[in-house]
């Protein structure tokens, strides 16, 4: 499409696509609007006039299921209204050029899809990846010029990097592929890429939610064929507001952390001959516990134990919503909770025991919301964020006591959006 053509359509955010992916509140339609504005000045700029299109990937918000994904259990997610917004279009060329805000420009040569060492942790090694894998599994790739919104916070818990990395391959569908790219083949082929060329161990939940949009449940016995499936709730309808609040410390130190989770809990399955705890059951583990507790340390067995308390609590959270049973739901979201500090031990790094964060977030959310609400550490942990469920009732009172903490602005009052990554239809 024309950039004229995409200034009318885009008619100052007041369209039917920026309703479902931004809701109806007029302000933020015209924010939207200004932004897509602004993309498209920014590409006009450094590309000049072509024919483009714009592209939206959703942050997630990880409802149930707190690190379980690694391990090969079961989640619950959902993607929600902060997106990364991009403008692209072909260059006809062999060379990717990407601008994104906050980020200096970089561009990735398609003639070498190897890893390059000097870009790992960039966002470089992360569209080389995607285009490698893109190509090993028979799609077509090609160069684009493009410009990059990130409305996704980075280190929000929201999962910045996911989002990207699904943005991408829905551009490189779109552009080269008609379309064609199964989302769940994006979500594995961004996964791919942060291990590989990113260099960061993750699971599959976060590109998965991104990639598919709405609320999901995943199940990822076999991962490389998760079974997703969509849960049909409408939580808008219950009157409570989800709450993700940005409790800062940097996530930049943390990677031996996130790593001690999966391998503290394969270590524990190992034991049973096993690669996952997927594979074993809660039973078989506390079995052994008097002769594994040397071999694999104290941490790791309550770990373990999590991951089967959770992965089981997925199931029930999902059956609690599909007969809008909201008060258990809200109750499973506490236990979920309470587990991740107790055994999971993601809530604060054992290196700065002094800065904690999150877990002080999460006791002045339960003194605002016990009884009345649910709260629990959201995404990786360690540091970022905590997530809430927040009656109407009480929703000025929780941002602005946990505001009064951690600065205004550090509470983001989302919804659940149907729209995954892909084309912004206008």
């Amino acid at each position: 499409m024309t950039t004229d053509n995409l200034i009318r359509k885009i008619n100052n955010g007041d369209n039917k696509a920026f309703r479902e992916l931004y809701g109806n509140n007029a302000s933020e339609l015209k924010r939207n609007g200004l932004r897509y504005a602004g993309l498209l000045k920014q590409f006009k700029t450094a590309f000049g006039k072509k024919d483009v299109d714009f592209f939206t990937s959703p942050g997630r918000t990880e409802i149930g299921g707190n690190h379980t994904d690694h391990n090969f259990g079961r989640v619950l997610a959902g993607a929600v209204n902060l997106d990364n917004v991009c403008i692209a279009g072909p260059n006809g060329t062999n060379v990717i050029r990407i601008i994104s805000e906050g980020y200096p420009q970089f561009e990735v040569d398609l003639k070498n899809l190897s890893p390059v060492k000097a870009e790992k942790y960039t966002s470089a090694a992360l569209v080389r990846g995607i285009c490698s894998r893109f190509k090993e599994f028979g799609h077509a790739i090609g160069g684009f010029d493009a410009c990059i919104d990130g409305g996704v916070p980075k280190g929000s818990g929201l999962s910045s990097s996911a989002s990207f990395e699904v943005l991408i391959g829905a551009i490189l569908s779109e552009l080269f592929n008609k379309g064609k790219v199964d989302p769940i083949q994006n979500a594995i082929i961004g996964q791919y890429s942060e291990n590989n060329y990113f260099g960061k161990p993750c699971g599959l939940m976060d590109q998965t939610a991104c990639a598919m949009g709405g609320l999901i449940t995943i199940d990822f016995k076999d991962p490389s064929k998760p079974k997703v499936k969509k849960v049909n709730f409408d939580f808008v309808a219950t009157g409570f507001s989800l709450v993700i609040t940005d409790t800062g410390g940097s996530h930049a130190d943390l990677n031996d952390e996130y790593a001690s989770l999966p391998i503290d809990m394969k270590a524990v399955a190992a034991q049973l001959g096993a690669k996952v705890l997927r594979e074993v059951t809660l039973k078989q583990v506390i079995d052994i516990i008097p002769e594994i507790r040397e071999k694999v340390g104290d941490r790791a067995i309550l770990r373990a134990m999590h991951f089967h308390g959770d992965n089981q609590r997925v199931v029930d959270q999902v059956a609690a919503l599909e007969k809008n049973d909201f008060k258990s739901f809200l109750g499973m979201v506490v236990d979920s909770g309470f587990s991740s500090f107790m055994y999971n031990q993601n809530v604060y790094p054992i290196t700065n025991v002094r800065e904690q964060n999150v877990s002080l977030a999460l006791a002045l959310s339960e003194l605002v919301l016990k009884g009345e609400g649910a709260w629990r550490v959201h995404g990786g942990g360690f540091a970022g964020t905590i997530q809430a469920f927040v009656p109407q009732s009480l929703l000025k009172k929780y941002v602005s006591t946990l505001e009064h903490v951690y600065g205004k602005g550090s509470c983001h009052i989302l919804f659940i959006r149907h729209q995954g990554a892909g084309k912004v239809r206008l």
